[in-house]
């Protein structure tokens, strides 16, 4: 009993030096462990990072395409804006992003004013969590 409580207390002694043999000595779970996030899967993950991309370069990006459009200004302008569209990232167009349920990730029937799928939507409305939604009665 005794070589056990010394073996504990030398992995505590060896613990400062913050080793993943350390952790695993003292019962502590290794940092490669999964966490969780707001995302119920990895689908809206990456729709959500497409939509920030947009955000921040979809401006830039429509003004290039309008330089590079225009048949009035001079060439060199036109080549200049045909460079920085290539260099905006390909996430950065309208047209990459899809719309998805906000709670079940849902890419089909989907209420865009609600960004909510068709079931959730009806479950929702069902219980009067929707504010202006009532059920069709005539």
């Amino acid at each position: 009993m005794a070589f056990i409580i010394n073996a504990f207390q030398r992995c505590k002694a060896l613990a400062k030096f913050q080793t993943p043999v350390n952790d695993t000595c003292l019962g502590v779970l290794p940092c490669y462990q999964q966490t969780r996030n707001k995302w119920p899967d990895f689908r809206m993950k990456k729709d959500a990072r497409k939509r920030n991309t947009l955000k921040e370069y979809g401006v830039y990006k429509l003004r290039y395409n309008a330089l590079r459009k225009n048949d009035i200004i001079p060439l060199e302008i036109q080549e200049i804006a045909d460079k920085e569209i290539y260099n905006c990232p390909r996430d950065a167009s309208i047209t990459r992003i899809v719309q998805r349920c906000q709670v079940t990730s849902r890419p089909r029937g989907n209420v865009k004013r609600w960004r909510l799928s068709r079931i959730v939507f009806r479950h929702l409305a069902d219980y009067n969590k929707l504010a202006g939604v009532q059920r069709a009665m005539w």
